[in-house]
């Protein structure tokens, strides 16, 4: 089976939850992994940050959208963590801040998509 053939046919069987929840993993990896470089290692940590703060804008860009089901709370919840995601971004770059406040989200998320008693990567 080729790899396009196997991507399709696991892009059809992941239900939306199970396709946030990898990649949720993909970029919390990402991040894990950006945060272990040197810091003289520019392209790999913002290549993480700026992957894991499309991810959280493309969320809250979503939640925005009035036609979106999710409880309104939920929703505000979600835009706010996008934009506190954006400055932690911006700081971490700069160096004042690091990347444990973005990989630490990203599994609670990731746990809450996995559902009760999961642990997240």
């Amino acid at each position: 089976m080729s790899l396009q053939a196997y991507k399709t046919a696991a892009a059809r069987a992941e239900n939306p939850r199970e396709l946030e929840y990898r990649l949720f993993g993909q970029v919390t990896r990402a991040l894990i992994h950006a945060s272990t470089v040197d810091k003289s290692d520019i392209t790999t940590r913002i290549n993480a940050l700026d992957w894991n703060r499309r991810l959280w804008s493309t969320l809250a860009t979503d939640c925005s959208d009035p036609g979106n089901a999710m409880d309104k709370s939920l929703r505000a919840q979600i835009i706010s963590i996008s934009l506190f995601v954006g400055r932690h971004s911006s700081a971490v770059m700069r160096g004042e801040e690091g990347f444990e406040d973005l990989i630490d989200i990203n599994r609670m998320v990731m746990q809450g998509l996995a559902g009760p008693g999961a642990q997240a990567a």
